[in-house]
């Protein structure tokens, strides 16, 4: 259940503020994102540097700087001893996580401008903001150590209590992984993880693929193909629910077929299925993809939805728009980043490292799905 800083965020009492930095030649610069970029030369101490010196962990480090957690006096003087060498200064984090002021949070992701990434950004901002909290929003490019390391270091060295990791992708697994576990963070993914050891808030994916797939066997269709997105597992959720509703049912489980992201990418991925007539249903593993396969089949002169139906995934802005209407799953991203600020939130009011939470889809129908023809 979100905190009462998420559920009112719904109405906000002001516009959320938004802190920002670009790193460009070891210095900030207000007005941009905070990115890791080729050539890049950390000219100034961070913290890595401090743990290097004194031959201690980044997370012990971060213990001494924060306070948050007791070290031995041995530790604490060696982190000391090297942070005067370096003269390196703890950061406004520090001193508002020892005086208890907690103002500021980070938000650390690949990408702010995709529907999905935008969407969990725009709830988080909105829950913090009623929160009394300041964003600093960080764009991790890169998935190289080194660089990944850089964009933490800078994160820890401004004000924050706590990180947000939007974990969409192999870099928002990398940065989790990366950044200290003495700091709070919690993670906003789009699938469950066995492995996962910070506090997740996602989207069942698994529950979308399967609901979609059902409703498409449940006009008539035989099977259903799949044109999915990457990954950041071995088994994506959205292509393990359209699996696991197909066998269960006992009909025919089609080779996947694997794309990208974009339009384009879902142009070129249906040319495997365009001449096939057995085809008469495709499951997507997003909007844009979907968009681009309902191009290919159109240009082959197979008409959607009339021979074959077109589901995609996250009912983004256009899908309602497209013709014929898509029908897709509904994912709620902002209500994701709504709950992740809230798991953060709680954590930093009580201590107590909050437990996951789900966040579930919804189909949506429109015009782009009907039974198959009988012809």
């Amino acid at each position: 259940m979100a905190s009462p800083a998420a559920s009112g965020a719904r109405s906000r009492l002001r516009p959320p503020e938004v802190l920002s930095w670009r790193m460009a030649g070891g210095r900030d610069r207000a007005g941009g994102s905070l990115r890791t970029v080729p050539g890049f030369d950390h000219h100034d101490p961070g913290l890595r540097d401090v743990a290097a010196r004194a031959g201690v962990s980044l997370s012990t480090v971060s213990r001494v700087v924060t306070g948050r957690t007791q070290v031995s006096d041995r530790l604490k003087q060696r982190v000391l001893a090297a942070v005067a060498e370096l003269g390196y200064r703890p950061n406004a984090a520090a001193q508002a996580l020892v005086s208890g002021r907690r103002s500021s949070i980070a938000v650390m992701a690949r990408n702010t401008t995709r529907f999905g990434y935008a969407g969990t950004l725009q709830g988080i901002e909105e829950a913090a903001s009623a929160a009394g909290y300041a964003v600093m929003i960080a764009v991790v490019e890169s998935d190289d150590p080194a660089r990944i390391s850089a964009a933490v270091d800078q994160v820890l060295s401004h004000s924050v209590a706590g990180v947000i990791v939007i974990e969409f992708d192999d870099v928002g697994r990398a940065t989790l992984e990366a950044v200290p576990d003495s700091l709070p963070v919690v993670a906003a993914a789009g699938a469950p993880s066995v492995e996962r050891t910070r506090p997740h808030v996602y989207l069942d994916d698994d529950l979308g693929g399967r609901i979609a797939t059902e409703y498409l066997l449940s006009l008539g269709h035989r099977t259903v193909h799949h044109v999915s997105i990457p990954s950041t597992r071995p088994d994506s959720g959205r292509s393990r629910g359209w699996r696991r509703a197909l066998e269960a049912v006992g009909a025919e489980v089609p080779d996947e077929v694997p794309a990208l992201y974009s339009p384009e990418s879902g142009y070129g991925a249906a040319q495997s299925l365009l001449d096939d007539p057995s085809v008469t249903a495709i499951l997507c593993g997003n909007d844009e993809l979907a968009i681009g396969v309902a191009r290919a089949l159109a240009e082959r002169g197979r008409k959607v939805p009339e021979e074959v139906s077109v589901v995609g995934f996250d009912d983004q802005p256009f899908a309602r728009m497209w013709l014929p209407a898509l029908t897709t799953v509904a994912q709620d991203f902002t209500e994701l980043g709504r709950h992740a600020f809230a798991l953060l939130e709680q954590w930093l009011r009580t201590g107590a490292v909050p437990a996951d939470a789900v966040i579930e889809p919804r189909l949506v129908l429109r015009e782009s799905s009907v039974p198959p023809s009988l012809g």
